[in-house]
């Protein structure tokens, strides 16, 4: 069984010290690609340097809407620059996050529609973040959607009416452990049936959201990539699939997505 996490945070100082542990253990779960999650300057340059050096990780570039004040002109070129590594797939992770509100709301709109230009600039997907900013999230998108390829909503955690909205976009959906979370993702079991088989998209998110139905649960909290395997499990389970058929599916739209 093959799978593909289209968003692993990598670079994260969590993983300074063991990567090629974790990539190994990966590899052994079946987890043979990745998608290395850019979310800063810095971030996107540490994720293409990854990506250069390890077989199977691809890269994202692009800001988090929690460092939106990085966003000026000079950013974007380096940005763009970056973009033009063979290994980066997409522009992200960018978005709206009005939930921790980090960054005034207005720094994060203009660092997001920056964002979206730079990605029909130099002709990438883009990877995306929102959470509890559907309204503008989805108000910006649409005056940049008919011109970019592809877009991917990653670590979905929002109601009914937001993915109905990101469907009618041609979006795809990034699901996480967040799903497997009893206290806070029980009303993604159900959704989860509405999202066609091609636009769905597994991911872990490491280090964060570690999969909370995982038995035994691990002695740490930091999530892996390894732990994709039990993502896929609840899915298929929720789908009442086959686990094989739920990694062949999301294996191949993800690679389908970044033109793999």
């Amino acid at each position: 069984m093959m799978l593909f996490d289209i968003g692993a945070n990598l670079t994260h100082s969590d993983f300074k010290d063991d990567l090629q542990a974790v990539l190994d253990r990966a590899k052994t779960a079946g987890v043979l690609q990745m998608t290395v999650t850019g979310a800063s300057l810095e971030g996107s340059k540490q994720a293409v340097a990854l990506s250069e050096q390890f077989e199977g990780l691809f890269a994202t570039v692009g800001v988090h809407p929690h460092h939106a004040e990085e966003i000026n002109d000079d950013t974007l070129q380096l940005l763009a620059a970056l973009a033009e590594s063979p290994r980066v797939v997409a522009i992200g992770e960018t978005g709206l996050d009005y939930f921790r509100d980090f960054t005034p709301r207005d720094q994060q709109r203009r660092a997001f529609e920056a964002q979206l230009a730079l990605a029909v600039e130099v002709g990438k997907p883009l990877f995306l973040h929102e959470r509890d900013a559907a309204d503008d999230f989805t108000a910006i998108l649409t005056k940049y959607r008919d011109r970019i390829s592809s877009v991917v909503v990653h670590c979905f955690t929002g109601n009914a009416h937001a993915l109905s909205r990101y469907l009618d976009l041609d979006c795809h959906i990034g699901i996480t452990g967040w799903i497997c979370d009893e206290r806070r993702g029980s009303h993604l079991h159900s959704l989860i049936r509405d999202i066609p088989s091609n636009r769905l998209m597994i991911e872990t998110d490491a280090p964060y959201l570690l999969p909370r139905s995982l038995k035994p649960k691990p002695k740490h909290r930091r999530c892996e990539p390894e732990h994709l395997v039990e993502v896929c499990r609840f899915v298929a389970a929720l789908l009442d699939k086959p686990a094989a058929q739920i990694a062949a599916e999301t294996t191949q739209t993800a690679q389908a997505f970044f033109k793999l």
